[in-house]
């Protein structure tokens, strides 16, 4: 395995994880804009506040793409035991 090689592989799990990791936490980003702006608002300063809504976005973000996101993880580390069982030493 060549150097660009490895390069790529690496470039490759990074991105499957930037997409996989990225329903989730957009979710929690999204919820956490509208309810911080909804507490500046109000003036609620209660953390429980921001943390509830914030945990059942990215819980119903899994639930909702949690098998798409494990398809995604399944077919990388596929990919990547079969170039490795072609590696020679």
């Amino acid at each position: 395995m060549t150097a660009a090689a490895g390069l790529d592989w690496f470039r490759q799990m990074l991105w499957t994880a930037v997409i996989v990791g990225g329903p989730p936490v957009a979710a929690g980003l999204v919820v956490g804009l509208v309810v911080a702006v909804l507490q500046a608002a109000t003036q609620v300063n209660d953390s429980a506040v921001s943390y509830a809504p914030k945990a059942l976005a990215t819980v119903s973000a899994l639930a909702v793409a949690g098998s798409w996101m494990l398809a995604r993880v399944a077919e990388f580390a596929s990919e990547a035991l079969t170039a490795m069982s072609r590696i020679h030493p």
